[in-house]
């Protein structure tokens, strides 16, 4: 019975030389939406409606540029020997701390071009962000990736996963860990708490640090299932020690721009 489970096919759709795979289509769906979201609540800020639309189409192409070099980077030995591999992003390989770093750098100086706050950019998009996260995830799913150590199937039933969940986790020969699951309900439980956090009306900026410490806090915990991780040490996974960085930098941040008047401003002002 086992023998005869197959995967969910990769491809979405293909015309003629041009493959479509559901990996790109999953990860595209999460940036539309997420821009949005964005655009309706620049609005109700104050923005112009093309400001998001201008800033994605810099924002995207550059994150995921720096996604795919931050994996690189630190699979070197293996693409050192497989150039031709590294651009071939639809087999997946794009790290989500790559993208960050660039996306928050493309949008740090956007705002400073266009004259507006990057802190109140970075809060109405802070929801967006994270719930392109969630849905994100479902493209590793779909590559039968990102998933943690060994289960049994009777453990993935347990959870009272569908099937197709429990029979895309088979992976040759083995049940595994759908942590693609278990963060992407992380983000979604992120993506209503920053909904909740905008009606008690932070100071500007502080959305976007929520955002980061919630992230990384689920992130911490849930990398360390992971199989596939790239690693710092031997038992230190790259993902956890940035995700610890990243909460110390944000809780920092917070406490500076108090302490200091940085953060008069309100989300809601």
């Amino acid at each position: 019975m086992l023998a005869n489970i197959q995967p969910l096919d990769r491809v979405f759709l293909e015309l003629g030389p041009i493959t479509i795979y559901w990996y790109g289509v999953i990860i595209g769906t999460g940036v539309l939406l997420g821009l949005f979201l964005a655009m309706r609540e620049s609005e109700r800020r104050g923005l112009p409606k093309e400001t998001f639309v201008d800033l994605v189409l810099l924002a995207v192409p550059i994150a995921i540029l720096c996604a795919r070099a931050y994996y690189v980077i630190f699979q070197w030995d293996y693409y050192s020997k497989h150039l031709a591999e590294i651009p071939q992003i639809w087999q997946g390989g794009l790290a989500i701390h790559g993208g960050l770093i660039g996306a928050i750098i493309t949008t740090v100086v956007f705002a400073k071009i266009r004259g507006l706050s990057f802190w109140k950019l970075a809060d109405i998009a802070a929801p967006s962000i994270i719930l392109g996260q969630a849905i994100g995830r479902w493209g590793n799913f779909m590559n039968q990736e990102a998933h943690g150590g060994p289960v049994t199937r009777e453990f993935l039933e347990n959870l009272r996963l569908p099937e197709f969940i429990i029979n895309q986790m088979y992976i040759n020969g083995e049940y595994y860990h759908p942590t693609f699951l278990y963060e992407s309900l992380w983000n979604v439980t992120g993506f209503f708490l920053l909904l909740l956090l905008r009606k008690i009306n932070l100071r500007r900026g502080e959305l976007f640090l929520s955002y980061i410490i919630w992230y990384s806090i689920g992130r911490f915990f849930i990398e360390g299932m992971r199989t596939d991780s790239l690693m710092l040490t031997d038992t230190l996974r790259m993902a956890q020690f940035i995700s610890i960085v990243l909460i110390i930098a944000a809780i920092g941040i917070w406490i500076f721009r108090r302490t200091k008047g940085l953060a008069k401003e309100r989300y809601l002002d």
